[in-house]
């Protein structure tokens, strides 16, 4: 009840067992810079486990993010992010924004039909599924779907409903179980072949580097001798959610090659009780067997911890530039490709111990 209060926080639209209103937009806190609770959050009077607990936010709350401060935790990530309302271990946020977009009128035509590439640039857009049932099990495991913030999609029809709003098809290229969905449109922002040219494509020598080892957890990027690029990951979990050993998620040591690259990828894989279903994963860059990817993430904000099942987790803006700068070049349309070995860009994964 302590969260109904609380004027920069934005509830969960929809009443368990409701129906939820076709294509609504939810007017999400003001602010320029959003966190999505992630998992149920406690609010702290001080960026300190041990404070006061002054509210508790559930999966979806959005809350606004004033700035990221170092605090106690006794975890590797010690940073919370303040709210108007207290402290928020950051590993519970995703940090979002709220931009809407202007509607298009019409869609340009490429090799898959009419058709664009679209970001979620709002911190959640509920679907409306139009087959008649879930195909994919993140679909059928969830009351009411979204996609979140970052999560990237092909949409290929426009039309309006009868409050005269535009509505977006969202479908996905490379795969997708079938399952197709109307949304609200201002909640997508078109991509531009522009905003994905290579960066640096005159430079043959380049590499990645990832550090796997529990104590790091970073990528570096280098052409030649030079770094020229640094960011926070999360590599394979050791352990799962019961604190048992994994090792088949750890990501595969030694030098690989970047083979496959795509702009929007459904994930899943995994067994019943430890497997994944994702969809929208942008700029994925395979690089090793079993469909092991440097990839955006929307679903943890704990960099620098293994959190996945062998892939390399990245924030969006770090899977943008590294998929701009491998190679090999993926054009717009149809925005995938695949190269024989010896492959494109190496990526020297570390051990990790």
């Amino acid at each position: 009840m302590s969260a109904l209060s609380m004027g920069g926080i934005a509830l969960h639209p929809f009443l368990p067992g409701s129906i939820p209103p076709a294509y609504r937009m939810v007017d999400f806190p003001k602010g320029e810079y959003l966190g999505r609770v992630l998992a149920t959050a406690e609010i702290k009077s001080r960026p300190d486990p041990d404070s006061n607990t002054v509210g508790t936010l559930y999966e979806d709350n959005i809350a606004v993010w004033l700035r990221e401060v170092t605090g106690i935790m006794d975890r590797p990530v010690q940073k919370w992010v303040e709210t108007p309302e207290g402290y928020i271990w950051s590993p519970r946020l995703q940090p979002v924004r709220n931009q809407p977009n202007l509607p298009l009128e019409n869609l340009p035509q490429t090799s898959h039909g009419n058709g664009i590439w679209a970001e979620v640039t709002i911190p959640y857009v509920d679907l409306i599924l139009e087959n008649k049932t879930g195909l994919s099990p993140w679909v059928k495991n969830t009351q009411y779907p979204r996609l979140y913030y970052s999560q990237v999609v092909w949409i290929d029809q426009i039309k309006k409903n009868g409050q005269g709003q535009v509505l977006y098809h969202v479908n996905e290229l490379y795969g997708s179980y079938g399952d197709r969905f109307w949304a609200a449109a201002e909640a997508f922002r078109p991509i531009t072949a522009k905003e994905i040219e290579p960066i640096s494509p005159d430079v043959q020598d380049k590499k990645i580097v990832v550090d796997a080892t529990l104590q790091r957890q970073w990528l570096s990027c280098y052409e030649g001798n030079k770094e020229v690029y640094f960011c926070r990951v999360s590599t394979g979990a050791k352990f799962n959610d019961e604190g048992m050993a994994v090792d088949k998620w750890s990501t595969p040591p030694g030098t690989h090659h970047t083979w496959r690259k795509l702009v929007s990828l459904h994930m899943a894989g995994g067994t019943a009780s430890g497997g994944y279903d994702l969809p929208g994963i942008a700029w994925t860059v395979l690089f090793a067997t079993g469909g092991v990817a440097i990839h955006s993430t929307f679903w943890h904000n704990n960099y620098g911890v293994p959190m996945s099942h062998g892939c390399v987790n990245v924030r969006p803006e770090d899977a943008k530039w590294i998929f701009r700068w491998t190679t090999p070049t993926v054009p717009y349309d149809p925005g995938d490709i695949t190269v024989s070995m010896p492959g494109g860009t190496p990526v020297q994964v570390l051990e990790m111990k």
